[in-house]
């Protein structure tokens, strides 16, 4: 199973692949989970916001069209004090599930408790010992930086771990409706 994992956020937009086993714990071969790219999507406020989703929209298609996962996990929007960022957090994440959608890909939502505690054993971890994890489960040489990518990979793993079990039925119900509403068949 292939696994789109996003932290989102229309400054910088955490964007990881893994390669994992059907079970989620093992990648193909019996080994660890295989990271198979990493990176960030920035934008700078400076921008006018439309810009600067129609960047963020066009680069989640060239994730989405290079990679081909099965699935995506995004880290859940939370209520946070500052609400215009929580508003352009939800902004990139609807960006994420309209991308997938348009694919028939399945969306998977992890709250931040839920990554750290799937990474770590601790819903309450920091971010440095959520990428030193990350480091040691995937066998990179070094930590992904910046934070964004890391947690990218976190969300992933967190995925394959605790919701990799369902996905495929999931992804086979999504790939149905698609096909199905593309013939104008069924609601």
């Amino acid at each position: 199973m292939r696994v789109l994992g996003v932290d989102p956020g229309l400054t910088r937009c955490g964007l990881s692949v893994l390669d994992v086993g059907a079970r989620g714990d093992l990648a193909p071969s019996g080994a660890r989970p295989r990271m198979v790219a990493v990176g960030v999507v920035r934008t700078t406020s400076e921008r006018a916001t439309g810009d600067r989703l129609a960047y963020l929209a066009d680069e989640l298609d060239t994730w989405l069209d290079r990679f081909e996962p099965d699935v995506v996990a995004i880290e859940r929007v939370y209520v946070a004090e500052h609400v215009p960022t929580v508003m352009t957090t939800a902004m990139a994440s609807g960006l994420v599930h309209l991308a997938a959608a348009r694919r028939g890909l399945v969306v998977h939502e992890h709250t931040p408790t839920e990554v750290k505690a799937a990474v770590t054993g601790s819903g309450r971890a920091d971010k440095a010992q959520v990428t030193s994890m990350i480091t040691r489960v995937l066998g990179l040489l070094e930590a992904p930086r910046p934070a964004d990518a890391a947690d990218a990979l976190a969300v992933a793993i967190c995925h394959a771990w605790r919701g990799g079990g369902s996905a495929r039925l999931e992804q086979a119900v999504a790939s149905e409706r698609a096909r199905l509403a593309a013939k104008g068949v069924g609601a």
